[in-house]
C-alpha cells in the first residue's frame, strides 16, 4: 500500500511527482536521507527553477527552503555540464553566516555527490584565505558555497576561477545580506557574473527588502509566498484565523517583568524546562559571556550542560560549541543572534528571549528554530513594563503573542550570585561588563 503524508507541514507531493523529474540519484539520495513529501515551498520552488525560473521567495522559517534551492542547483549543474573543467564555477549559493554557510555545506553534500566529477568548495571566514585559494588551484572548485566576505576575498585574489557560464546564483537569507552591511561585495560578486543565468532570493522576511534586491538581477522573477496559519489569540473573532510569519505549531508568550527580576525568571524557566533543548537569546556578546560564567556556577543549574556561542568567539570554538549543542537531547544553548537565522538544530523545544532584537525581523528568526516543519514548539520574550507596546508592533506584523504569567517561586539568585564572583578570577573589563548587570 503507498504511504500517506500525515504531516500538516508537508503537501501530498511527492519528490518523485516534481515537473520536471528529478534524476533518479538525487531522488535516490531523498529516499535515504528520509525525505519523500515536499513542504509548500520546496513544491512551488523546485520546479520554477528547475525550469529555468527566477525566483524570490518568502516563507516562514522552518518551511524546507534549503532543499528548495539545493535540490534545483544540483540539478541544473548535472544538465549543463556533465565534466566540468576543475576552475569552471557553475553554482554559487551565498548565506550571511559561517554557521549557516557550513550547515547548507552539508545538507547539500549527499545530492552534490550524485554529481560525478563536481567539486563543492565551502568558504567561510575563520581560516587563512590562503588555505582555501590553495585546496581551490590544487582541487579546482565547481560550486561554491559561503558568506559574502570571504566570497569577495576568493575573487579579488584569484583569477583562475571561470564564471563565464555560470548557471545559478542564490542568496539564502537575501534581505539579512544587505542588513548585515554586505552590500559592498555582493555587488562586486555579482558583476562578475553572467547576466544569462538563474537567480533565487530566499528569506523568511523578504519583503521589505525586494526592491532592495533587484539589483541581483533578476528577470521577471515568480514571487512564491508561504505562510503559515496561525489561529487568532483570545479577545478576536472566535474561530477565525490568520497569516502568521511563524511555524503553525508555535506557541509564543511573552512576560512582563522588571529588569532586576529577570534574571530570576530566566533561572525559574531553565529549571522548569529540565527535560527539554532549550536556546536563550542576549542582546551582545558580553551578555553572553556574562550569563556563560554565572549559570553554570549556580547551585539549581549545576546538573545542566550549558553552552556559550556568540560572533566574538573563534571559528574553531564556535563550531564546536554548535556541534555540542546541536548532539544534545537537552541542554541550554546561550547565545547572540549569531544563531538566530536559519540553523536547522534538531529536537529545539523551548526558545527564551531574555532580551529583545534591535531588528524586530530577527525576533521572527530567533523563535523560528523550534516548532519546524511541522513539530511543536514554545516560546517566550521577556518584555520590560516600558516596552508592552512591542506585543501590538508585532501583531501588526502578524506575529501574536499570549501574555503569560512571570512566577511568584521563581528563586533570587542575586545574592548567590554576588557570592559566586568573589570566587572567580576576572579580567577588568569583565568585571566592569559585570557591573552592569548588578
Amino acid at each position: 500500500m503507498a504511504s500517506t503524508n500525515q504531516n500538516k507541514a508537508l503537501t501530498n507531493t511527492r519528490f518523485s511527482d516534481l515537473e520536471p523529474r528529478l534524476a533518479e540519484p538525487v531522488l535516490e539520495a531523498l529516499t535515504n536521507s528520509g525525505f519523500e513529501f515536499c513542504t509548500p515551498v520546496q513544491a512551488a520552488t523546485i520546479p520554477l527553477l528547475c525550469s529555468y525560473k527566477d525566483v524570490t521567495v518568502d516563507a516562514a522559517t522552518g518551511s524546507g527552503k534549503t532543499l528548495a534551492f539545493v535540490l534545483p542547483v544540483v540539478e541544473i549543474i548535472r544538465r549543463s555540464s556533465s565534466n566540468p573543467k576543475p576552475h569552471k564555477v557553475m553554482g554559487i549559493i551565498i548565506s550571511p553566516t559561517r554557521e549557516l554557510s557550513s550547515q547548507i555545506f552539508h545538507v547539500a553534500q549527499p545530492f552534490i555527490s550524485t554529481l560525478a566529477n563536481v567539486r563543492p568548495m565551502l568558504l567561510v571566514g575563520g581560516l587563512e584565505v590562503k588555505a582555501d585559494i590553495k585546496k581551490i588551484e590544487e582541487e579546482g572548485a565547481n560550486l561554491l558555497i559561503g558568506t559574502p566576505g570571504r566570497l569577495y576575498d576568493i575573487m579579488e585574489r584569484m583569477d583562475i576561477l571561470d564564471f563565464r557560464d555560470l548557471e545559478i546564483l542564490i542568496l539564502d537569507e537575501a534581505d539579512r545580506l544587505l542588513g548585515m552591511g554586505f552590500e559592498k561585495q555582493l555587488n562586486s560578486i555579482i558583476c562578475r557574473l553572467p547576466k544569462l543565468r538563474r537567480t533565487g532570493l530566499f528569506s523568511a522576511t523578504q519583503t521589505e527588502a525586494v526592491e532592495e534586491l533587484s539589483k541581483a538581477g533578476l528577470r521577471n522573477p515568480v514571487r512564491v509566498e508561504v505562510r503559515a496559519e496561525a489561529k487568532q489569540l483570545s479577545g478576536s473573532a472566535s474561530g477565525n484565523s490568520t497569516s502568521s510569519k511563524t511555524p503553525s505549531g508555535l506557541h509564543i508568550e511573552y512576560l512582563e517583568c522588571e529588569a532586576d527580576k529577570k534574571s530570576s525568571q530566566l533561572v525559574h524557566l531553565i529549571t522548569k524546562n529540565k527535560s527539554k533543548k532549550i536556546i536563550v537569546y542576549f542582546m551582545t556578546c558580553a551578555c553572553v559571556d556574562y550569563w556563560g560564567t554565572i549559570l553554570p556556577r549556580l547551585s539549581c543549574l549545576k546538573s545542566f550542560s550549558l553552552i556559550s556561542l556568540h560572533g566574538r568567539m573563534k571559528q574553531s570554538a564556535r563550531e564546536k560549541a554548535l556541534a555540542s549543542f546541536t548532539a544534545l537531547s537537552t541542554g541550554v544553548l546561550l547565545c547572540t543572534d549569531v544563531a538566530a537565522r536559519g540553523l536547522d538544530i534538531a529536537g529545539v523545544d523551548y526558545i527564551i528571549q531574555y532580551d529583545l532584537p534591535q531588528d524586530d525581523k530577527m525576533f521572527i528568526h530567533r523563535v523560528g528554530r523550534t516548532a519546524r516543519l511541522g513539530r511543536q514548539g514554545s516560546a517566550v520574550v521577556f518584555l520590560l513594563p516600558k516596552e508592552e507596546a512591542y506585543v501590538e508592533f508585532l501583531r501588526i506584523k502578524d506575529v501574536f503573542l499570549e501574555e503569560g504569567e512571570c512566577a511568584s517561586d521563581a528563586p533570587d539568585i542575586i545574592d548567590e550570585v554576588r557570592i559566586k564572583l568573589c570566587h572567580i578570577s576576572l579580567s577588568p573589563c569583565f568585571v566592569v561588563q559585570i557591573l552592569s548587570f548588578l
